[in-house]
């Protein structure tokens, strides 16, 4: 009765409990000039699934074949059972242990007739776990356990967000080829036309076919580079999807369709899917059950041990007869060099490194958010702006290109001007939208991967 008194008072078996942490404009409007997020719904594209958020089904076949095949992921799985198996221990502790430990012997002395004996006893040895030692190892084993279960969920968001990433990079390296390839075309009409006129105009100088010539092979070039990058993309995703690099299938770059109400709710509540974040605070919880454990070290262990054993008492007995026993034992550390209070502030500055840990996740977390927000809203804008400017390109090209068949006021360096910077617009163009893209695949990882 007495114990139990001062274990009330020695916290040796309170419960973690969520600390106080900063989480006050953890995300910055991307827009708003007030610079707080005034977006309060939660329940929008923060728990949407990803097969809502990435609608391609060529998309969805691969990323289904990554959760099933990714090596990462294969092995977060198994890594969560050898914690199962350490947790059903740390449960198993309650229980008394039962050893079995049958022995006989022979002897002679003096070449006289040999004594037999033999014993065939079974030991039971139960640890009371009055001071919460037990009780504080399991706890710690079962925030593990949730902490071991999150890092598995990062990996499959992981996992997810890079085989979308990929592939949305393939789509745009395809889009860039085909406007390379169209550009390819338009160049070689261009330098067929200034031979032309160079062959039938006086006066029309070699340069600038060279230099019409020059610009054909530039974009045959450019071409070329995306053609090697698209085979990288693809052995990367293959991957990344547990099989061998080869072609990938997949869609267009222009049906992609993917959700533009992008609604993330505010504070710390936003965070609530980011298996991170809630690792670092299970790592928290095992340090905290962890104090709990270095404290229960500075009271006594108490054993009790019984014993029944059939023998016949080195010959004595014939037939043997049961031998009962039953031992109690209670040990009390009095000095140990200074290890068990070394334990308690080590364990004690531990949850200091985790409480800092998890706070600095809260905040990486929200600066993840406050980038693809802000990101997908820029690029956005910069996507209908490089659209305005390659309708304004493409009536140039139109233009210079016939100025230069009927008049010679417009140099073949306009025209070849003309076509480059048409060709970097929309290239520029392709950019941005995949940015868009990028940003909404970015927001859903950065804010845990949607509803499990």
């Amino acid at each position: 009765m007495s114990a139990a008194l001062l274990l009330s008072s020695c916290g040796l078996y309170n419960k973690y409990d969520r600390p106080e942490v900063k989480d006050e404009g953890l995300v910055r409007d991307p827009v708003s000039l007030t610079d707080t997020l005034a977006v309060t719904d939660t329940v929008s594209f923060g728990n949407m699934p990803w097969r809502s958020v990435f609608t391609d089904p060529q998309l969805q076949t691969l990323i289904q074949q990554g959760l099933d095949n990714n090596v990462d992921l294969l092995n977060a799985a198994l890594n969560v059972k050898q914690v199962e198996v350490a947790l059903t221990c740390a449960k198993l502790a309650f229980l008394p242990s039962l050893t079995l430990s049958p022995q006989g012997t022979l002897s002679s002395f003096d070449g006289a007739a040999a004594t037999k004996a033999y014993t065939l006893p079974v030991s039971a040895s139960w640890n009371l776990d009055l001071f919460g030692n037990l009780l504080s190892q399991k706890r710690a084993a079962q925030m593990q356990l949730l902490a071991t279960r999150d890092y598995q969920t990062v990996v499959k968001c992981n996992v997810i967000s890079g085989i979308a990433n990929l592939y949305y990079t393939l789509l745009m390296l395809d889009r860039q080829v085909q406007i390379v390839t169209e550009m390819e075309q338009l160049t070689k009409e261009t330098w067929e036309k200034m031979q032309f006129m160079h062959d039938n105009r006086v006066g029309y100088r070699s340069t600038a076919v060279q230099s019409a010539e020059a610009a054909y092979y530039s974009v045959q070039a450019q071409k070329v580079d995306l053609l090697r990058q698209i085979r990288e993309m693809e052995n990367s995703l293959s991957l990344l999807v547990g099989q061998h690099g080869q072609t990938i299938a997949r869609g267009t770059f222009e049906n992609q369709s993917l959700p533009t109400e992008l609604s993330t709710g505010v504070a710390i509540q936003m965070l609530n899917n980011r298996a991170d974040v809630h690792y670092a605070e299970m790592s928290l919880a095992n340090c905290f059950y962890d104090i709990e454990t270095a404290r229960s070290r500075f009271y006594p262990s108490i054993t009790v041990t019984g014993t029944a054993a059939f023998t016949n008492s080195n010959g004595a007995v014939d037939p043997g007869k049961w031998l009962l026993s039953a031992v109690g034992s209670l040990v009390q550390p009095i000095f140990q060099h200074g290890q068990i209070v070394a334990g308690l502030k080590v364990a004690k500055y531990q949850y200091e490194q985790a409480y800092n840990t998890w706070q600095n996740a809260i905040l990486k977390a929200g600066n993840e958010v406050s980038n693809a927000l802000v990101g997908y809203n820029s690029y956005a804008e910069k996507a209908e702006l490089d659209g305005k400017r390659v309708s304004v390109l493409k009536k140039n090209v139109e233009d210079t290109q016939k100025l230069m068949e009927s008049s010679s006021n417009t140099t073949y360096l306009e025209v070849i001007t003309a076509q480059s910077n048409l060709l970097n617009a929309e290239i520029s163009k392709v950019q941005d939208d995949f940015y868009k893209m990028q940003a909404v695949v970015n927001l859903y990882q950065a804010l845990g991967g949607g509803a499990k």
